[in-house]
């Protein structure tokens, strides 16, 4: 291919991500990248990596963007540090948060080097910056990192002012401050429009529609969503439009639409599947299992329930797999209640899943010293998990299960047993809080406490180790022993302290 015939398809690749063609742009750059040669080849490598990280291919977009810094000269003054920027925008979208933040260092000691010429590069580095403090929810950093970029944004690349309004958006978000969010988010989607960007449109609107819906504005949510649903779908870019169905879907079920809620999840199944977002497609069959049965067609819902925990196994993810066994067995539970045909097996069952579901989850609030993270963490998963442990010990007359759940509590804090209740079906949260990582919980200087006190110190934010086994009777009986080695194996963490503290 000679040079001419290579920057003429790089052109009409780009014009065709300008239309919002992205799949057409990244089969016009693989061509270039196939058959051209220094750095016009090396420019459609980046480009296709690009192009495939806004499909979704994420883990493919990680390996072209380094086959291109691989073969670009070392004195590529502007390639390298855009390569490296966009390379840990793919590395944060595969979860390796650690490889995104060295990408971004290098670069921005590339940028520190150059002239004002690469302010706009400057800007995408900051951005990347900032969205790996958000992803590591360091909230006070993520906002100094965020208006730092929309300044350099302003003097250097006013086209992109957009990115940094929106991550101030979601940042206040984030921190509870919904109407500077809404502010924000406004500003970015008016300042993306000024600027012709599609795409950044339908994504602004998307994630201002997931907000809305997340506070409870599902009719201000709704327009914004289906405008960029349609975007997305007509674009060929799959992951957005998996986001997109899944949420609809949310609303779908919230409004009691069992049938188009499940059309809907199916459709963000395949979405995700198509473009390999392993995560997400079990967080989505979690969530069509509740549907499957709330139809009466518990089978189907068993079926994808072991399938998402069977995803998270793998990949080592035990709080999720916690996390699925509470929601399997709220939803026995649930079946149980309305059927009111008593069914030992299936309370059994419900039962040997919750509690130590129960007690894994629980378990997380040591390991978060931030009060904001640790009071929705208790609020959406802990506290419910602990309520549904109570009540299935109690309706099983497991006496012991019971008695070894209070003398636990008792020793460190309490569960609001009365609003239990089945006034509502269940309903996941549309983003559950992400757990921490194993380990999360080593905190140098961390207090080693009794039950009791760790309890009160994790309440309070302090930073201290997992609490100890209570040992309840003079031959060393271990309170909820059996529960707590059950989810030690089933769960490849640690619950518990390997410490014994005598309660009697």
């Amino acid at each position: 291919m000679d040079d001419q015939t290579g920057r003429d398809l790089l052109t009409a690749g780009a014009a065709a991500y300008s239309r919002g063609d992205v799949a057409e742009a990244l089969r016009t750059f693989e061509e270039v990248a196939s058959a051209a040669t220094g750095d016009l080849r090396t420019s459609a490598i980046i480009n296709a990596a690009s192009m495939s990280d806004e499909l979704g291919a994420h883990a493919k977009a990680v390996d072209l963007y380094r086959e291109a810094l691989a073969v670009m000269p070392a004195d590529a003054i502007r390639m390298r540090p855009a390569a490296l920027v966009n390379l840990s925008q793919a590395l944060q979208h595969v979860g390796d948060l650690d490889g995104a933040q060295d990408a971004l260092e290098q670069a921005r000691e590339l940028l520190a080097a150059g002239g004002a010429d690469q302010g706009d590069l400057r800007v995408a580095c900051l951005l990347s910056l900032t969205a790996v403090a958000m992803h590591r929810q360091q909230w006070a950093h993520a906002g100094d990192v965020a208006t730092e970029s929309l300044d350099a944004a302003v003097r250097f690349a006013p086209g992109l002012a957009g990115h940094p309004l929106m991550n101030l958006a979601a940042i206040h978000f984030e921190t509870g401050r919904f109407d500077l969010s809404d502010d924000f988010a406004g500003q970015a989607l008016a300042a993306f429009e000024t600027a012709g960007d599609v795409n950044a449109v339908a994504e602004t609107q998307q994630n201002l529609g997931i907000m809305r819906v997340r506070t409870g504005r599902l009719d201000d949510a709704e327009p914004l969503l289906l405008s960029s649903q349609s975007y997305f779908e007509r674009a060929g870019i799959g992951h957005r439009a998996g986001i997109g169905s899944k949420v609809l879907a949310f609303l779908a079920e919230g409004r009691g639409d069992a049938e188009r809620a499940s059309a809907l999840y199916r459709r963000s199944l395949d979405y995700f599947r198509g473009s390999g977002a392993v995560l997400d497609v079990a967080d989505v069959e979690t969530r069509l299992a509740t549907v499957s049965f709330a139809e009466g067609r518990p089978e189907e819902g068993e079926g994808l329930l072991g399938a998402a925990f069977a995803t998270y196994r793998g990949l080592g993810l035990g709080l999720h797999c916690a996390q699925v066994d509470f929601w399997h067995a709220t939803l026995l539970d649930s079946a149980l209640t309305a059927s009111g045909t008593p069914d030992d097996a299936a309370q059994a069952r419900a039962t040997a899943l919750a509690v130590p579901a129960a007690i894994a989850i629980d378990a997380v609030r040591y390991t978060l010293p931030d009060g904001r993270q640790r009071e929705q963490w208790n609020r959406e998963i802990a506290d419910p998990a602990m309520q549904l442990a109570f009540r299935l010990a109690y309706a099983s007359g497991e006496a012991r299960l019971v008695a070894d759940l209070v003398e636990a509590q008792c020793a460190g804090t309490t569960v609001d047993i009365g609003r239990a209740g089945h006034g509502a079906a269940p309903r996941l949260p549309l983003q559950l809080p992400d757990p921490p990582p194993v380990g999360a919980a080593d905190h140098d200087g961390s207090f080693l406490l009794g039950a009791a006190l760790a309890g009160v110190a994790a309440g309070a934010g302090l930073p201290v180790p997992l609490p100890p086994r209570l040992a309840v009777t003079a031959d060393g009986r271990i309170v909820l022993g059996f529960a707590i080695a059950a989810a030690e194996e089933r769960y490849g963490r640690e619950v518990r302290d390997s410490r014994v503290v005598p309660a009697w």
